[in-house]
């Protein structure tokens, strides 16, 4: 059999006003999260905490030792601001409060 030869991928990290892509070439087998040490992205963004970070790839969220195959983005998430659900219970809250939503069905006041 022939030796698989190495092969580039991308890493990137944004934020809300700024954002970094690196491309680096691994060897078959890299696991997302080496590829993104190998980046050195830390050295950009220290506040990046490689024990905890979410990583996805095309977004779909991987784990840090999945495999990556040619030509793979491997994508750095920030942590959450706020959670999701507590932000729309209180979009919703407030909607009703203003008579936009109807106060039991929480649909549409016509």
């Amino acid at each position: 059999m022939s030796e698989q030869e190495n092969f580039a991928v991308e890493v990137i990290y944004a934020l809300p006003n700024q954002q970094k892509r690196i491309s680096v070439t691994v060897e078959p087998g890299t696991t997302c999260i080496e590829a993104v040490k190998q980046s050195d992205m830390c050295q950009f963004f220290p506040d990046i905490d490689l024990e905890k970070v979410k990583l996805g790839i095309f977004s779909r969220s991987v784990k840090h030792d999945e495999v990556l195959l040619p030509g793979q983005r491997v994508e750095i998430y920030r942590p959450l601001i706020a959670d999701p659900k507590d932000v729309r219970r209180k979009r919703a809250e407030k909607a009703k409060d203003e008579g936009r939503a109807n106060k039991t069905t929480g649909g549409r006041v016509s």
